[in-house]
């Protein structure tokens, strides 16, 4: 048993205010966060850990959750979040109103309570509790990690219980028991119980306002300042002279290599215990009247992974925005036989769920060349396939897009995921932009996804009387022009006993597809290189520069690959995060050419840009032996041949049927990784130099440095 005490319960909920700071051209008004936090059980008690999973899912997380509802019809927030956080000796419920007013706060906290106590009274959805017991489960059989080795997922999942008890380092792998047991106990009012318990009658929580403040980053950087000279003001001339020599110490031994002595204790692989052999690719060509099939034949384990893929190529220019619109809005508004709260439970009641996207597939060999597509995902037993395909026919042919109270539902919280998104993952806002200013694909995305996106979901917030019917009749207008048989094309995982009927489902879903006649114009990308700044009230740079080998004259080589590598843990390591003090520093060199180098909440700017200038010279200067060239093609090697899902090979597969990468392409692309000397490497020092000459890059960072560096930009704007 763990001797971590337990924290003892308060006698009654705390409160407390803080702040956030914010830009000068955010809004100070209703951009408020309230949260109502309280700690639920232990670790240790995995079934409860379970229920309060359900209770999120149940209450939050669906569509047209009660919850959420409730305080979004309220009028107490644009977006509303919940999250159960497990993974600590005593887990903790958190129900969060973000874009709020502070004066708020009771109304938030009586109308969580009034709302549960009306669903403990009344009873429970049990059709929701059905749909989130069997998604969980599902998705805990199935075991997909994405790129994420199974064997680590489980062993982060042994020390929620391991940390606390010795003796159970299993109990969060053992669920499915836990699982049949609920969905009995659902109907004794076990959920009911714990709403009482934990969520009604319990004092260990906090109520939590959270205030924005224009101007706190530069008062906290001044506080900084402030603190750090009185403190250097404090020490003796001889204290001063010893923090400037450990400080001197410290560069040295960042600079120094490790004695080849050390490094040589380090088993190690030779080449030749690498297979030469490339991965595969599983895409079997079918057809369907004239619908080409993708079909990945593989052993799934009895489900099948669908995708359905439209192209959008006859999409108008003037309506490719509203595309990332509309893979958000089908599934989350009424149809003709369910609110959109009955049809998520519907279908998770059944399935791994149903999923809309914008698809877009580069072609690797020619950056201005793309497939754009709108798909839709789906994954379920062999034998629920047929129910998926009602599923999406009923989306497709009777979504309710008209309704003006729930689209404005929609695009609230678009806006507030779109924010966090580009906060929290400020690096790739960074790069898409960057290379937007020259590749058709990253032009697309930024278009659906990037800052551009969001600038249209904020006029669209902002202006929503304005602005909502002719939002109604882009989504209807799209409709007509993505959802046609023509446009229609279909990737299957499974093996042949799952394919199986697939193509009469495929035959009844195109009949009911839309044929009247439209006037296609197809979209065209404008490039232009605006090597932007964008400014928040972070303190912390996301810098990306960018540019394209294959227009220097340049090709593609697998040597790229180990220097991807070697710049990530090696000289961006070094200079960006070792140095320069960056929580992180990526890079990547695709096959027609795009490639880019970004750094990760860095505290430098024009000093990044200046490390990424001299990355040719770091590369002309290489030098190696042959233990750390096997290094360095280990380290490539092990990315390439990640464990992949049944899953994630069709995926695999599919994108290289887009992007035109053959089987010998793999190949040759590892024989010239396995193959690589030093040489190989220094030969693309030019075709680096290339790539940054092209003076191409994205910045998104602080107010204060922006402002600092404003000569370095062509364009200065606020990122929100």
């Amino acid at each position: 048993q763990s001797e971590i005490p337990m924290q003892k319960p308060f006698q009654q909920v705390k409160e407390l205010v803080m702040e956030y700071p914010v830009s000068e051209n955010e809004p100070t008004e209703e951009n408020s966060y309230l949260s109502y936090n309280l700690v639920v059980g232990d670790s240790l008690d995995v079934e409860k850990c379970t229920a309060f999973e359900v209770l999120d899912y149940v209450l939050l997380s669906e569509p047209g959750a009660p919850l959420k509802q409730a305080l979004l019809d309220a009028g107490l927030g644009k977006d509303i979040l919940g999250s159960y956080e497990d993974g600590i000796y005593q887990p903790f419920f958190s129900i969060v109103a973000k874009n709020a007013r502070p004066e708020d706060k009771d109304r938030f906290v009586d109308l969580i309570k009034e709302t549960l106590e009306k669903i403990v009274k009344e009873g429970i959805d049990q059709k929701a509790v059905a749909a989130g017991i069997n998604y969980m489960e599902f998705r805990f059989r199935e075991a997909d990690f994405s790129s994420f080795p199974k064997g680590l997922m489980y062993g982060i999942d042994v020390f929620d219980s391991w940390l606390y008890d010795e003796g159970r380092p299993f109990d969060h792998l053992k669920k499915l028991g836990i699982f049949d047991k609920l969905k009995k106990e659902a109907k004794t009012g076990y959920f009911e119980n714990l709403i009482e318990e934990y969520f009604l009658n319990n004092t260990h929580g906090s109520v939590v306002v959270v205030n924005p403040k224009r101007g706190l980053a530069a008062q906290r950087e001044k506080e900084l300042e402030e603190k750090l000279a009185a403190y250097k003001a404090s020490l003796s001339p001889k204290e001063q002279e010893k923090l400037v020599k450990d400080t001197v110490h410290l560069k040295e031994y960042q600079d120094s290599p490790e004695s080849q002595e050390a490094l040589n204790t380090i088993p190690l692989l030779k080449r030749e215990d690498i297979s030469r052999k490339a991965g595969r690719l599983y895409n079997t060509e079918k057809h369907c009247q004239d619908t080409l099939i993708l079909h990945h034949d593989l052993d799934t384990n009895g489900i099948g992974y669908l995708e359905l893929l439209f192209d959008t190529k006859q999409v108008p220019e003037r309506l490719v925005p509203y595309m990332g619109i509309l893979k958000s809005v089908l599934g989350y508004v009424d149809t003709e036989n369910f609110t959109y709260g009955e049809l998520s439970n519907e279908i998770n009641s059944r399935s791994g769920g149903i999923y809309f996207g914008v698809q877009v597939f580069g072609n690797a060999w020619d950056n201005k060349k793309t497939v754009h597509m709108l798909g839709i995902k789906a994954k379920a037993l062999y034998q629920d396939i047929p129910f998926v395909f009602r599923m999406i026919k009923e989306i497709l042919g009777t979504s309710r897009l008209g309704d003006e109270k729930r689209l404005y539902e929609i695009i609230a919280r678009m806006k507030s995921r779109q924010q966090m998104s580009m906060a929290s993952a400020g690096h790739s806002t960074a790069v898409m932009r960057a290379l937007s200013y020259f590749s058709e694909t990253a032009c697309f995305q930024e278009k659906v996804a990037g800052i551009d996106f969001y600038r249209l979901l904020d006029d669209l917030e902002k202006n929503f009387q304005e602005r909502k019917e002719g939002l109604i009749a882009a989504l209807k207008e799209l409709i007509h022009y993505i959802f046609r048989p023509e446009n229609l094309m279909v990737s299957y995982t499974s093996d042949e006993a799952g394919y199986h009927g697939l193509e009469g489902e495929i035959r009844e879903l195109k009949a009911g597809l839309c044929t009247e006649e439209i006037q296609g114009e197809p979209a065209v990308s404008v490039f232009e290189v605006k090597n932007e700044g964008f400014q928040t009230s972070g303190q912390v740079q996301y810098v990306a520069a960018a540019g394209n080998f294959a227009e220097a004259g340049y090709h593609y080589t697998g040597a790229l690959r180990i220097l991807k590598v070697m710049l990530s843990y090696e000289y961006l390591w070094m200079n960006i995060r070792v140095k320069g003090g960056a929580y992180g520093c990526m890079s990547s060199f695709r096959r027609n050419g795009d490639s880019f180098l970004v750094s990760y909440r860095d505290p430098n700017l024009r000093k990044t840009l200046e490390v990424f200038q001299k990355t040719g010279d770091f590369i002309r200067s290489f030098q190696a032996d042959e233990r750390e060239m096997t290094k360095y093609i280990i380290g490539t090697i092990s990315e390439l041949d990640t464990p992949l899902t049944p899953s994630a090979k069709g995926s695999m597969s599919l994108n290289a049927w887009f992007s035109q990468v053959k089987e010998e392409d793999l190949q040759q692309e590892r024989e010239q990784i396995l193959d690589a000397g030093p040489q190989d490497i220094r030969n693309l020092a030019e075709l680096v130099d290339a790539v940054m000459k092209q003076n191409r890059f994205c910045v998104i960072g602080s107010e204060e440095k922006l402002q600092q560096e404003k000569e370095l930009f062509q364009e200065m704007k606020y990122l929100l």
